[in-house]
């Protein structure tokens, strides 16, 4: 039998899981340098010992209402096709173990919740945890963006770390 560990996530009343390989560290929110002319999801550039990533408010993505963040908001950052990405999530509550059987495709019926984004639906013990496809988070001409964003603003924010 086997099994998957996921770093189970909150964002509004939703709970989400990307595989723990995916996931490079989780932090604390930090100071976030703003870079004008952007998606309003994307937050900014954050300067990560050295290492420039771009920021993304997952409420925003997913249309859920803002949320100012607190002691529980965090930033996982996670590996999406070669790039490191932060993601603001209200808050990090375990890291699971789950069968490979308990995980199934994303329901039709799902329509609380923009279906592209997801990879499955995970069940652990009575909740559901949305299972996050990380490379579905950004259209390949938003990813060119984003890689654009970086390489512009790379050494601004590394000089004003």
């Amino acid at each position: 039998m086997a099994l998957q560990q996921l770093v189970i996530f909150q964002i509004a009343d939703e709970s989400f899981g990307i595989s723990i390989t995916d996931i490079f560290q989780i932090i604390n929110p930090q100071e976030i340098f703003k870079v004008p002319n952007t998606p309003p999801f994307i937050e900014g550039l954050l300067n990560l010992r050295g290492k420039v990533l771009t920021v993304f408010n997952l409420r925003k993505r997913f249309k859920m209402p803002d949320k100012e963040n607190d002691e529980s908001t965090k930033i996982l950052i996670v590996n999406s096709n070669g790039m490191l990405l932060g993601f603001i999530v209200d808050s990090v509550s375990e890291i699971a173990k789950v069968p490979d059987e308990d995980i199934e495709p994303a329901p039709e019926t799902l329509t609380s919740f923009d279906r592209r984004f997801l990879s499955g639906v995970a069940k652990l013990g009575e909740k559901l945890i949305l299972m996050l496809n990380l490379e579905k988070v950004l259209t390949p001409d938003e990813e060119q963006q984003v890689k654009e964003i970086v390489e512009k603003h790379e050494n601004e924010v590394i000089a004003n770390a």
